[in-house]
């Protein structure tokens, strides 16, 4: 091992800490934060998580309040006109009550944290990451409410799906949307509710939506950018009878949309009575993924269906009224200024129904549009609720917690160092009386939710007789449960990295951590299993046809996406981009007309950065006739040829499918001068969506990678040094920090580096030591300062 180089000190002096905090930086850059308090803890973490993040998590609040056009200018008026309808207006003492004791003081904390460290960058500007300086604005005080007023960052579902399905139905009938998307449990028959004029949806009814919920700078504009990535998990537990050294262990790996800095923010936190590590969002108290030394945790999104799109008739003469019951309502309007830089001030009218923010008016059709969201009521700011199980001393005080949890609806696992295991899925599922949540509703009282199923509504596992649980997001309701009555969704993800876990985790009884690791980036792809014997008994006198047998057929193709296969690639650009769309394409000939055809085609198609989704396809492989085989393989060797070069010895998958990391502003930090930190890579990865280690891609224009994990853990549970980790590209968010970007080609190895715990461990491997000391002879209100 490597030497640990003598720690560099520096000193800090807070207000509001009552005593004073110790904070060991490791190697790896994870901080571990020592304090006498719990309010001392969540000061601290506030002012290290500015420390390290300051920039991201300014823009972040920036963008869920509605702030961006203060300092960016008019072009984001739009967006932020968006994220103001999709705030938290409620009641703040029924908020803060919903997610149990200690969750206000704690952000509060948190949040006089973070402004102690912005009060420091006022007083010493040299201290603020260079992005505030490029762009000409200086970072803002934070509220406590502010942390639980934004909803907009956390995952949601399933309007889209919903209006997804409308328009299938309205353009191309119930027999084209079975193509589209699998619907589970099934047989599910859809429904359309009594009163739904599908014609009336017009194809931009979200786009409010989406500029609220997406980055609006993720495609280097201010308008909403597709969704971009898998926005999945893979997570497992075993149980001593599957491990080599008789420990449990738990293995998580979230998948978002890789990024830079990275969306996870690893920490360390210990006072008494706590003792908590692991990963959560910068911009959030706790800790949310990790252990406590007496419970390890981890998560998976369970796609609860907590969304309706409601549609209204508007009467002629006000269209602000809609019809509701016997009569008609008010929408409740409001009107808001928005700051705007070098411009006077937005006015922005918000209009709201009974049920939630109006994202669309149609007055000329009479109709109007709006979004009811169960996490926009009291409790269901995104992972706050983590604050409620991350000291839980027992798994069954961990299971009591998660009866809170509110959004997003989450897949828990948990172990304890007794060999305990279990899985409990958590969130708030409406009830719908009359109709199943698959499609848009009318608004006028006959479609509404009668409250919320209990906690205990939802099935839960413990210490099952086969040794281990595991969840990738897929449909993981057991036989027999009443999902027509008691509906949780009907759209989940598709089985295929939860299938291969299954396979490989059943397989053996000795797993390790770092036999842990390997899995969560293993390539091998089911969807690619199940297509090669298709090319069995095929022949041609093509010589781009024989190519692909040879590479794919006849060469020992073990189906794995690894980055040096030449089999790899030419699988994806033929499955998905030749493939897939010839067999869509002979099963909607005879559902629509020859001049709508490829409409039709481009309209099921799945999202290519989450194309994560085989079912269709391998429904449709009947259809796959020599002719047709012989043409797509064809056409994709000449694509490959295109992007690659003739010479198949040369192909590598990772030479097409690279990870290139961009940081949210690259292009306006570019127009202020010489930045080359907004950039890392192009480095090359195995993988797709399809693959446990999940690497979902755009081909157009570039294959590059959207999603995956960039964090990832494997807890030893009950020896807890010995867990693994991985935090890309690095801890900090400031490009003039050593651990910017220092995991960067680790993960892009799939590598991990230890979890230090243990107070013996971190000293061994502390690398810098921060002091942070009650601030003398200063109201709590004043300035940090530094003393180095």
């Amino acid at each position: 091992m490597t030497e640990t180089p003598a720690p560099h000190e520096t000193r800090y002096e807070v207000p509001g800490l009552e005593a004073p905090v110790e904070i060991l930086v490791d190697r790896w850059g994870v901080p571990h934060l020592y304090a006498a308090s719990r309010h001392d803890l969540f000061l601290a973490q506030g002012f290290n998580a500015a420390r390290d993040r300051l920039f991201q998590l300014d823009l972040w609040r920036r963008r869920g309040l509605g702030l961006l056009a203060e300092v960016f200018g008019a072009e984001y008026v739009e967006h932020d006109r968006a994220a103001r309808l999709f705030l938290y207006r409620g009641d703040m003492a029924e908020e803060w009550a919903a997610y149990g004791p200690g969750t206000e003081e704690m952000t509060r904390a948190f949040v006089a944290g973070i402004n102690a460290y912005v009060a420091l960058c006022e007083a010493e500007p040299g201290l603020a990451p260079p992005e505030f300086g490029l762009l000409g604005y200086a970072p803002a005080r934070w509220s406590a409410e502010d942390v639980p007023r934004i909803r907009s960052h956390g995952l949601s579902y399933n309007l889209q799906d919903e209006v997804a399905r409308a328009r299938t139905l309205r353009d191309f009938g119930p027999e084209a949307e079975e193509l589209r998307k699998v619907r589970e449990p099934g047989p599910h028959a859809l429904r359309v509710p009594e009163g739904l004029d599908l014609s009336l949806i017009p194809d931009d009814v979200l786009r409010v939506y989406e500029l609220a919920t997406v980055a609006p700078w993720a495609a280097g504009s201010a308008g909403p950018a597709p969704r971009q990535g898998l926005d999945g998990s893979n997570n497992w537990v075993l149980a001593p009878s599957r491990t080599a050294t008789g420990r449990p262990l738990l293995a998580n790996d979230p998948h978002r949309p890789v990024s830079l800095p990275s969306l996870r923010y690893l920490a360390h936190l210990s006072a008494p009575g706590l003792d908590v590590i692991g990963a959560g969002e910068p911009a959030l108290p706790g800790i949310s993924i990790g252990h406590n030394g007496r419970v390890a945790f981890g998560l998976t999104i369970f796609p609860v269906d907590q969304e309706d799109l409601y549609v209204y008739r508007t009467r002629p003469d006000a269209p602000r009224a809609y019809a509701y019951g016997d009569g008609w309502e008010e929408m409740e309007t409001v009107t808001e200024s928005i700051p705007v830089r070098g411009g006077p001030p937005a006015e922005a009218e918000l209009c709201f129904t009974r049920h939630g923010p109006v994202v669309r008016e149609l007055p000329e059709k009479r109709a109007a549009f709006a979004v009811r969201a169960a996490w926009l009521g009291p409790g269901m700011a995104p992972y706050l609720g983590s604050a409620g199980y991350m000291g839980a001393e027992s798994a069954d005080a961990f299971t009591d917690a998660m009866r809170r949890w509110g959004a997003p609806g989450e897949n828990q696992i948990y172990a304890t160092p007794d060999g305990t295991i279990g899985w409990r899925p958590a969130g708030r599922v409406p009830v719908r009386p009359n109709w199943d949540g698959t499609l848009p509703v009318p608004g006028d009282g006959r479609y509404e939710w009668a409250g919320f199923h209990g906690p205990d509504a939802l099935p839960a596992e413990r210490a099952p007789e086969r040794g281990w649980i595991a969840t990738a997001n897929e449909m993981n309701l057991p036989p027999g449960y009443p999902n027509d009555t008691r509906t949780v969704t009907y759209d989940w993800y598709a089985p295929t990295r939860y299938d291969r876990v299954a396979e490989v985790l059943s397989a053996r009884d000795d797993w390790t951590a770092e036999g842990c690791v390997r899995l969560q980036s293993d390539y091998v792809s089911l969807p690619a299993r199940a297509a090669l014997p298709l090319l069995a008994g095929l022949t041609s006198d093509d010589p781009r046809v024989l190519t692909a047998l040879g590479l794919l057929r006849d060469g020992g193709w073990d189906a794995s996406l690894d980055a040096d296969s030449a089999a790899a690639a030419l699988f994806e650009v033929w499955y998905r981009g030749h493939l897939r769309p010839a067999l869509l394409r002979e099963a909607l000939r005879p559902l629509v007309p020859g001049d709508r055809l490829a409409e039709a085609v481009a309209r099921v198609l799945p999202p290519e950065a989450a194309s994560a989704d085989a079912r269709v396809d391998l429904r449709l492989f009947p259809l796959a006739t020599p002719e047709l085989l012989a043409a797509t393989l064809g056409e994709a060797v000449a694509a490959v040829e295109r992007l690659l070069g003739p010479d198949p010895a040369a192909w590598a998958w990772g030479t097409l499918h690279r990870a290139h990391l961009r940081h949210p502003l690259a292009d306006k930090l570019a127009e202020a001068g010489d930045v080359p930190w907004t950039a890392l890579g192009p480095v090359p990865r195995g993988g797709s969506g399809d693959t446990v280690g999940a690497t979902p891609y755009l081909p157009d224009p570039d294959f590059r990678q959207t999603g995956g994990a960039s964090f990832r853990m494997v807890v030893d549970v009950g020896a807890w040094d010995s867990s693994l980790v991985m935090n890309s590209p690095g801890q900090s968010g400031d490009p003039r920090s050593p651990h910017h970007a220092d995991h960067f080609a680790d993960w892009a190895a799939d590598r991990a580096f230890p979890l230090a715990y243990t107070r013996e461990r971190v000293e061994r491997e502390t690398t810098a030591r921060l002091l942070l000391a009650p601030a003398e002879g200063q109201d709590r209100g004043g300035p940090a300062r530094r003393r180095t």
